[in-house]
């Protein structure tokens, strides 16, 4: 007769790991779901979008200068016979590498600073904070418009340029954060081992911000593409022959009632990637928050 000690032993119950309970989280917000299968869309859409036109964003058919959308335009063309539906795809391939380049610079920079600031403590923390004090008062748009006229709208200077005036907001959140860190047991263990302290910063205080960066890493994205639509519809961002959402929309602004396609489209695509951002970057806040009412209806389940 087979007794308790005699039955086949059970593989003990793992606890939910921290990643999938995040994920589940996440993907009990429906409006984030729909955030990222938008947004993987659009990625696509930028991608392999040109597969389905013989056009590039440059070619003219002078045969069809500002038609409305047909079987052989299907967004249209402009003035000058571009394509609307290829410029389009260029134009949110463009839009995208900006956004997403400025935005992964950004948390880095902040980041290292906001962390290093809150680590150091003392007149390193004074002079960063006064330094990120001072540039927020800065009228950052008038000097990003400025320094994009004189390079003629290089979209890989423009990157540069967004990311000098876009970290601070961000580093000062990260400071405030980290001055809780810079007390915790692990960071003085790391100390009174000899680690040296760019080793603490980027081994034991940044990853402890995982989540408030994730989050802003994605929010930024959305403030990037505002800001570089923003400047390329005033003519400081993107320059022609290159093409951008904010190009384009400024184009088609000056024809809005009379060819209302020319800002329609790009001002749909705009549109579509702000809010899918917005959405997943309030799904990620909720997830990795225990306190939010989605995460803590994820957790009990």
């Amino acid at each position: 007769m087979a007794t308790a000690t005699d039955t086949v032993p059970t593989k003990p119950s793992k606890g939910l790991g921290l990643g999938r309970l995040y994920l589940r989280r996440f993907l009990r917000n429906r409006l984030a779901v729909a955030g990222v299968v938008i947004f993987l869309l659009l990625v696509l859409f930028s991608l392999f979008g040109d597969l389905f036109t013989t056009y590039q964003h440059t070619d003219a058919d002078f045969a069809a200068l500002t038609q409305p959308p047909s079987d052989v335009h299907w967004f249209g063309t402009n003035q000058g016979g571009n394509d609307i539906y290829a410029s389009a795809v260029h134009g949110l391939q463009r839009s995208l590498v900006i956004a997403v380049s400025v935005s992964v610079l950004t948390i880095i920079v902040a980041a290292i600073i906001g962390a290093s600031a809150a680590y150091f403590g003392g007149q390193v923390e004074r002079l960063t904070l006064g330094l990120i004090h001072f540039l927020l008062i800065v009228p950052s748009f008038l000097i990003l418009a400025l320094i994009s006229n004189r390079v003629a709208g290089d979209w890989r200077v423009l990157i540069i340029v967004l990311t000098v005036f876009g970290w601070m907001s961000t580093a000062r959140i990260v400071w405030s954060v980290s001055t809780s860190l810079r007390e915790r047991d692990y960071v003085t263990a790391a100390e009174f081992m000899g680690v040296h302290p760019l080793r603490i910063i980027v081994r034991h205080i940044i990853p402890n911000l995982g989540s408030l960066l994730i989050v802003n890493l994605t929010l930024g994205v959305v403030a990037t593409v505002l800001s570089e639509t923003a400047l390329s519809f005033l003519g400081f961002g993107v320059q022609t022959p290159d093409v951008s959402l904010g190009t384009m929309l400024a184009d088609g602004a000056t024809t809005i009632t009379s060819a209302p396609w020319l800002f329609a489209f790009p001002a749909g695509l705009v549109v579509l990637l702000t809010v899918s951002m917005t959405f997943i970057g309030d799904g990620l806040r909720d997830a990795l928050d225990p306190t939010s009412v989605t995460g803590a209806a994820g957790g009990r389940r």
